[in-house]
């Protein structure tokens, strides 16, 4: 008998609004890492959600920047101190380590460190354990939890900085769709949507890819790659129908689609006008994140109604959101449906 290819088993993107973990289980293991990714699954999540960016020798690994000052240990590593730099990353100075200055073999030496700690202290037990996973493991890990779990475990990457990227020569689009083939994900119906701030990335990956993409969307300013004059004019009903000529979807800021004080916007109206799926971020438990009527209590730190939130959204037809919280995300997915 002709063994079935890999994909085969996998079913199509769920119907229902999708669950995407947001870096992982960000809020409760240091993002960005498989253990962050594994939790993930565990709590129910429908897709995981790697950023990429690129090593010295051209491979994708999952960060959620290039500057991987406070996502690694970089900083107390004696061999790599001479590699502290500052650089212009669209309009915007940084210094610190860069993983285009590493390549993926010494970026493997480090260790996965809380972004925010003040934050989330608990999550600072976790660091110093975990490595920078590739993009490779990642759809791995997705791949291994689909057979073992029975339902399909999709990935949600995201290009960073991709106009910077390319000015480098470190161009990340072949490299990304090369993978996505490599896992016999090259169709419409993968469990793979890619998604990114900017537009002429996105058309370039049309013509490699069948794989849905996303257009990414911020409430204030405009695509890095100078594309678009600015966010707000991407979402006006004809701004939405050329984001449909190249995406099957929009990522927007969450205040975007339900603001603070709970009403809600024509965005997702106007996006399924234009046969646009809403996609919005990200979904935090904590105060600071919160709209001040979800909050409990005065502790930025402390947990409000998230709940709650997510709801609002899921009212108002969202057909999927990010969050950090999978199973609370799960928990409102599924109150909602009932």
């Amino acid at each position: 008998m002709v063994a079935a290819p890999a994909f085969a088993q996998e079913a199509a993107i769920p119907s229902r609004p999708i669950v995407i973990a947001h870096r992982g289980a960000s809020g409760e293991r240091p993002e960005h890492t498989l253990a962050s990714y594994e939790l993930a699954i565990e709590q129910g999540a429908d897709f995981i959600e790697p950023d990429l960016v690129m090593t010295k020798d051209g491979q994708l690994v999952a960060r959620h920047e290039n500057d991987i000052t406070d996502t690694t240990d970089v900083a107390s590593r004696p061999e790599f101190r001479a590699r502290r730099t500052s650089k212009v990353i669209d309009s915007t100075k940084h210094s610190g380590w860069f993983t285009e200055d590493f390549t993926l073999a010494e970026l493997r030496t480090l260790r996965a460190k809380e972004r925010l700690p003040l934050l989330r202290r608990a999550n600072t037990s976790y660091d110093g354990q975990f490595a920078v996973p590739t993009l490779r493991e990642v759809i791995a890990l997705a791949k291994s939890a689909s057979a073992k779990t029975g339902r399909t475990i999709g990935v949600y990457p995201e290009t960073k900085h991709p106009t910077y990227f390319a000015s480098i020569g470190l161009a990340m689009e072949a490299a990304l769709v090369a993978e996505l083939k490599a896992a016999g994900w090259d169709r419409a119906d993968a469990p793979v949507f890619i998604q990114s701030f900017e537009v002429n990335n996105l058309k370039a990956l049309k013509q490699m890819t069948r794989v849905p993409l996303i257009q990414l969307i911020d409430a204030d300013g405009a695509p890095a790659d100078g594309a678009q004059p600015s966010y707000a004019a991407m979402i006006t009903p004809e701004g939405l129908k050329s984001v449909a000529a190249y995406a099957a979807g929009i990522g927007p800021a969450k205040a975007m689609v339900v603001k603070g004080d709970g009403t809600v916007t024509p965005l997702v109206d106007d996006a399924h006008a234009a046969g646009l799926k809403v996609h919005p971020w990200t979904f935090r438990a904590e105060n600071f994140f919160l709209p001040s009527g979800l909050r409990n209590g005065i502790n930025p730190a402390g947990h409000g109604r998230l709940g709650e939130e997510i709801s609002r959204h899921l009212a108002a037809g969202v057909d999927g959101f990010f969050t950090d919280f999978p199973y609370q995300g799960v928990e409102a997915r599924d109150r909602h449906a009932r």
